[in-house]
């Protein structure tokens, strides 16, 4: 399977594109539909979107923003936010949504048995948070248990249920862009029969690249994509596979 680069764009209640850092303070980036065919152009290998508001607010999906939204996206796309029944996810199916990421919904046992079930195991993206780095580190979704598993347990778990896709994110690392924690991806991608997806530090082509070459299957960013320079100066841009190319042949 060719590696991937992926976009994941952060959909705020207001339906604007933001960027965080630490899971925090917000960077407006642009409007999603505008952003959206901006990456047609560049012939994008997927799109990741998550509503980082749905969540917090209690509310589920906003499936006719999104059917809206992918009738503009030519690529694949997957998104995540208040995921929590059967009947939400086909229904995203049906507006054109192919994969689905759970977050806390990756806890229940039982609704990954049934998306898993009805979608394919192909359609289902669980997101592993994680804080700290090495042998320290911990997911982040297991705050308030006793019990916190170490990412590659947990990442084993939900492969074992069926998960056909894990977004393995630091945390710690969300938006600073200086790059992936390689560590954490050599532990945990070469351990798993199913994908790998790094997300969380890239801020340039380089940090995908060395994501590509510790393992992972797929290299995602949301500030790699949308940023320039360290002002950070808002601008969509993708690396052409040619470029990609280079930049995997000069690393040591």
């Amino acid at each position: 399977m060719r590696k991937r680069i992926i976009p994941v764009l952060l959909l705020d209640k207001r339906r604007r594109l933001v960027k965080t850092i630490n899971f925090g303070a917000r960077t407006y980036v642009g409007d999603p539909f505008n952003v959206i065919r901006l990456f047609n152009e560049k012939e994008v290998d997927e799109i990741c979107i998550l509503d980082i508001d749905a969540s917090p607010s209690n509310c589920g999906p906003d499936v006719g923003f999104m059917k809206e939204l992918a009738s503009e996206c030519f690529m694949p796309l997957a998104y995540g936010g208040a995921l929590s029944n059967l009947a939400q996810c086909e229904e995203l199916n049906r507006a054109g949504v192919e994969k689905f990421i759970l977050g806390r919904a990756a806890k229940d046992t039982n609704f990954i048995n049934t998306l898993v079930s009805d979608l394919g195991s192909q359609a289902v993206v669980a997101c592993v948070d994680v804080e700290g780095t090495g042998t320290q580190a911990r997911c982040l979704s297991n705050r308030n248990s006793n019990d916190r598993p170490t990412p590659l347990a947990e990442c084993r778990r939900l492969q074992d249920l069926g998960v056909g896709e894990i977004i393995l994110q630091s945390v710690d690392r969300d938006g600073l862009r200086t790059g992936y924690d390689l560590d954490l991806i050599r532990s945990v991608a070469p351990n798993l029969s199913i994908p790998t997806v790094a997300l969380g530090g890239a801020g340039e082509a380089l940090h995908l690249a060395q994501a590509l070459a510790a393992g992972a299957s797929a290299a995602a960013s949301g500030s790699a994509f949308v940023f320039i320079g360290k002002l950070r100066a808002v601008l969509v841009n993708y690396p052409s596979m040619q470029q990609m190319d280079s930049v995997i042949a000069s690393l040591p």
